[in-house]
């Protein structure tokens, strides 16, 4: 292959990243199934390469269909997951930070473009689809494929890809809450970390809505609450709780999934990623991600700092 088909078809990998990322909820496997993807491309003979009208299809119907398997693989994985799974987080692309130490910008091709598809709430509803649903759904109603591609790579009829679709816009729709602008979602949450730092129990309350729920994914490899907490009051006791245990942590105020979030550092060292959903200005869901293998793309991840005490 000559150097511009090469760079045709590297050109792809960003928007592979992009789809891989949504239909898996993790930028290290979306990283896998892109990198899979292109070494099915390369064991091709040039002959085959150049009988491929549009490599770009190609690629994308091939990743997709690895990530197809590998959702389904991965609901056997995540009944063994200790405590709740929750979609790794991923931070502003000019916050991007790539590898365990001497943290270096990663390669524009692997940010995947932040917008409402990746923010948590809506990456939590995804993880409630089946793994054809997701796919179908991912698919048409956030890429525009139409449904007679979707079909040949989720091996079904586009009558049945399209019931698929629709079963999951009704998931979307029972879960969606109202949009907070962005400006009054970052403010929610600035208070919630003035309230939380100052150990302010009425004041959280006052923050979180009566049935916010709280859910902490550790995978067994840091400390962390196994189950959900339910109940805004229930939340706010254990936020205290957690400042009075680890008062030597730094807070941060960066973008999560394309929302205002918090982070939690320890020595410069990201431990935990927050992710908010809020409706009506209370905060509904909070999703601290503490698994250390999915903050990789956190590491080293610099900004404005304040004391605080945080899991």
């Amino acid at each position: 292959m000559n150097s511009s088909g090469l760079s045709a078809i590297m050109s792809e990998r960003r928007q592979l990243i992009n789809v891989a990322y949504r239909l898996l909820g993790s930028l290290a496997d979306a990283e896998d199934a892109v990198q899979e993807a292109y070494t099915r491309w390369y064991a091709m003979t040039p002959q085959q390469q150049e009988a491929i009208e549009s490599p770009g299809a190609w690629l994308t119907t091939v990743a997709s269909r690895i990530c197809l398997n590998m959702l389904t693989s991965a609901r056997a994985r995540r009944e063994r997951y200790v405590g709740e799974w929750i979609p790794e987080p991923l931070p502003e692309p000019t916050e991007w930070i790539s590898g365990q130490s001497g943290a270096t910008a990663a390669d524009p091709a692997d940010r995947v473009t932040l917008d409402e598809s990746v923010n948590m709430a809506f990456l939590v509803v995804l993880e409630s689809m089946t793994p054809a649903e997701r796919v179908a759904f991912i698919l048409h109603d956030v890429f525009r494929y139409p449904f007679a591609e979707v079909a040949e790579i989720v091996g079904r009829t586009p009558a049945a890809c399209r019931q698929l679709a629709t079963s999951a816009r009704r998931r979307i729709r029972a879960a969606q809450t109202p949009a907070t602008p962005t400006a009054r979602h970052a403010d929610i949450v600035r208070d919630f970390k003035a309230a939380w730092e100052a150990k302010d129990i009425d004041a959280l309350i006052g923050l979180l809505d009566p049935n916010a729920t709280s859910v902490a994914d550790s995978g067994g490899l840091a400390i962390a609450f196994l189950d959900p907490i339910h109940g805004g009051e229930q939340v706010a006791r254990a936020s205290v709780e957690i400042a009075h245990a680890a008062p030597h942590l730094t807070l941060l105020e960066l973008t999560v999934n394309g929302q205002a979030g918090l982070i939690a550092q320890h020595n410069g060292v990201t431990v935990t990623v927050y992710a908010f959903d809020i409706a009506g200005d209370r905060i509904k869901h909070i999703w601290a991600i503490r698994n250390p293998e999915k903050l990789r793309p956190w590491t080293g991840t610099t900004r404005q700092t304040s004391t605080l005490a945080a899991p």
